[in-house]
């Protein structure tokens, strides 16, 4: 099945007489008529349901539904894009690891990996993407064990060189994880360029309509743990909480997928609610045809900013001579995302003069959604930092996201318009 398809129909099968539309278990356990049943799920040597914390028949449809729309073997769902990340590479990381990562990931991960990670006794190197490979290069340390990045970065809407970063991941022995929010896998799939785990905040356009906060984690089944088993003993070396068992021997490729729901989920319980869960499915049901609407009024809105005197820059990648263009042509040649930043002239106060004067558009701290919003990191996100702190975080103090809805595009010109003649 092609993707747009996929989004309707993978992941859930509906029998003769059973609904049609995925049902939502609102349940926290299951009965089961014997103990020795019960205890064989405990041990992970049968599949199925005793506890919604580690699965969930609604939860594992929809992640099958976005491993599907990956290309991935299997997929997980988490309470958040952050819960996403952290589990996605504490699965692989422990005390005396070190990850390599962009420096121009949201702010929130940049945080998870710089500050809390940090605390955990995990090191990270935050580097500039556009580097060359073989400066890049130099980064990596004998306790590297993972690659981080995003597709398309936020708030700075760069593309990442996916071929690159992975060629360079592999060439390390680890594996390079990609958080694919913003393109979605209608855009990129970035495990067709070599990207070895996806993560997703699925808040973003996955749901589309801003009701329910959730993440996901989608697994290749590329990376071979046993070749490169000295540094990933939590997959390759026996778990005593499971008697023993040997995650990447026992399971093969689904063994990643295995240890970060019977072990993380279990201990940390970042569970997304199969209720978020329904309101997702739902959400992904359309997300083909949101994006193309979404990149659609971008571009509209693109040029009209770009054209405009009172706007002292703009970076969008589907933009006509934009630095990523070349990048987005090879990654997302139908489209990037509806998002953007640009720079109205006259700095913070003629930012905040500007957003103020909008009707439409929605100052919000959301993004990715069929609404328009737009948000300001100096006066909003990153309102704590001076101008230099965040020239040294690559935040811009005139720097304002714009997340492109799918409203009627001469509405959002007009908004604009009306706004910009304001200032």
């Amino acid at each position: 099945m092609k993707v747009e398809t996929k989004c309707l129909h993978s992941g859930y099968e509906p029998g003769n007489s059973e609904p049609r539309q995925l049902p939502v278990y609102q349940s926290t356990t299951w009965k089961y008529a014997s103990s020795d049943a019960m205890g064989r799920l405990f041990d992970l040597e049968e599949s199925g349901y005793f506890y919604t914390r580690l699965q969930n028949p609604t939860n594992d449809a929809v992640a099958a539904k976005i491993a599907a729309l990956e290309g991935g073997v299997a997929g997980m769902l988490t309470s958040s894009g952050q819960a996403a990340n952290f589990f996605a590479l504490f699965n692989i990381c422990e005390t005396g690891s070190h990850i390599v990562a962009s420096s121009a990931i949201y702010g929130g991960t940049y945080n998870l990996l710089g500050v809390t990670m940090k605390k955990m006794g995990i090191d990270v190197t935050f580097v500039d993407q556009d580097l060359p490979e073989d400066e890049l290069a130099k980064y990596f340390k004998e306790n590297t064990r993972a690659v981080f990045g995003e597709t398309i970065t936020n708030p700075t809407v760069s593309v990442l060189d996916i071929e690159k970063f992975a060629r360079l991941a592999h060439s390390h022995g680890v594996p390079l994880v990609v958080d694919n929010t913003f393109a979605t896998p209608v855009n990129c799939r970035p495990i067709e360029w070599g990207a070895d785990i996806v993560t997703h905040s699925t808040t973003k356009y996955m749901d589309g309509h801003a009701v329910g906060v959730g993440g996901a984690i989608v697994d290749s089944g590329n990376f071979d743990w046993m070749a490169h088993a000295e540094k990933y003993p939590g997959l390759t070396t026996p778990d005593e909480s499971y008697h023993g068992l040997v995650y990447a021997e026992k399971f093969g490729k689904l063994g990643y997928i295995t240890k970060a729901t019977s072990q993380l989920m279990r201990d940390l319980g970042s569970i997304q609610s199969p209720q978020n869960a329904f309101y997702l499915n739902n959400g992904l049901e359309s997300l083909h045809v949101r994006m193309e609407r979404h990149c659609k009024n971008a571009l509209a809105v693109a040029r009209f900013l770009k054209s405009s005197d009172k706007v002292a820059w703009i970076h969008y990648p589907d933009l006509e001579g934009d630095e990523y263009s070349e990048l987005a042509q090879k990654y997302l040649p139908n489209g990037s995302c509806g998002v953007m930043a640009f720079a109205v002239r006259g700095g913070r106060a003629k930012a905040i003069e500007f957003m103020d004067s909008l009707r439409l558009a929605t100052i919000a701290t959301h993004v990715a959604d069929a609404r328009t919003c737009l948000l300001h990191p100096a006066s909003h996100t990153h309102r704590q930092l001076s101008d230099e702190q965040l020239a040294e975080a690559g935040i811009a103090p005139d720097l304002i996201r714009l997340s492109v809805g799918i409203e009627n595009v001469d509405d959002l010109l007009e908004d604009l318009k009306q706004a910009l003649d304001k200032i």
